[in-house]
């Protein structure tokens, strides 16, 4: 069992990472450039070393200490920091309701190809923006059995720490990665023999659930930002239009209700 080490105020330089890291500056300033991102909550940090991420320091209020310390994956050299809840909103500019974080840093990412060599239902996410979707489609992937997700470079960060502790830390069991290139991605994935099929609420898309039934063993499945949705060229590239059949008066769903939704029907 390691040491902690009481935090005292705001100044202390010891988790100067962590007052620097604000949901302003998160993405901008020192993720993922440094190499590093935020894991919020004693299961989800579990979860993360359990994946074999390296935790660089936890910061944690006493409640949470003994749930750490009782945890077999987190090494003993690793700096442990405590602070009461108020200093470490102060510290961080967020509401930590878990009462426990930890930097972690990040591992290089594989490349598409390598990624859906042996993969049989992929998801591709095309520029959302916002990172609970972003995390809650991680977690529903997980649920569903996708063997891999690709994000365009502009989508939101999957280990940004919001999607990490959307997705109760299923980003970390759901093999990922980011397109260099999307509108080649999108080739690639086909010549890979994937059927390419986008969730668009147009009326003249497929029934999902009559598609499903006769879906192809390699599947794509592509959702679109929040709002706009798709990009023209995107829904052109792909195979098949499909759509999620609602009651009069809803046009859409969220699209990480959407993805829930899809995912599920192409169980059947």
């Amino acid at each position: 069992m390691g040491d902690w080490l009481a935090i005292n105020d705001l100044g202390d330089e010891r988790v100067s990472l962590y007052w620097q890291l604000t949901d302003v500056q998160l993405r901008a300033q020192l993720e993922p450039e440094h190499g590093i991102f935020v894991a919020e909550g004693a299961k989800v940090i579990e979860r993360a070393m359990d994946a074999g991420y390296e935790p660089i320091s936890v910061l944690a209020t006493e409640k949470w200490l003994h749930l750490l310390d009782d945890s077999a994956l987190l090494p003993v050299s690793t700096p442990r920091f405590c602070a009461g809840e108020d200093l470490l909103e102060e510290l961080t500019g967020f509401r930590v309701h878990r009462g426990a974080l930890a930097l972690m840093r990040r591992r290089p990412l594989v490349s598409v190809s390598e990624l859906i060599a042996s993969a049989q239902r992929i998801v591709l996410l095309e520029d959302l923006k916002e990172h609970t979707n972003v995390g809650a489609i991680m977690r529903c992937a997980a649920a569903f059995g996708v063997d891999a997700v690709i994000v365009s470079p502009a989508c939101a960060d999957p280990l940004y720490r919001r999607a990490v502790k959307v997705s109760m830390g299923t980003v970390f069991q759901v093999p990922w990665t980011v397109s260099d290139d999307w509108s080649q991605t999108l080739t690639q994935v086909c010549s890979a023999g994937f059927t390419t099929a986008a969730l668009t609420p147009d009326a003249q898309a497929q029934d999902i659930r009559v598609w499903s039934t006769t879906a192809p063993d390699k599947v794509a499945l592509v959702f679109g930002t929040e709002g706009p949705g798709l990009t023209m060229q995107t829904v052109q590239n792909c195979d098949a239009l499909l759509r999620i059949p609602m009651a009069s008066g809803v046009d859409s769903l969220n699209v990480a209700a959407a993805a829930a939704v899809a995912l599920f029907a192409l169980q059947n």
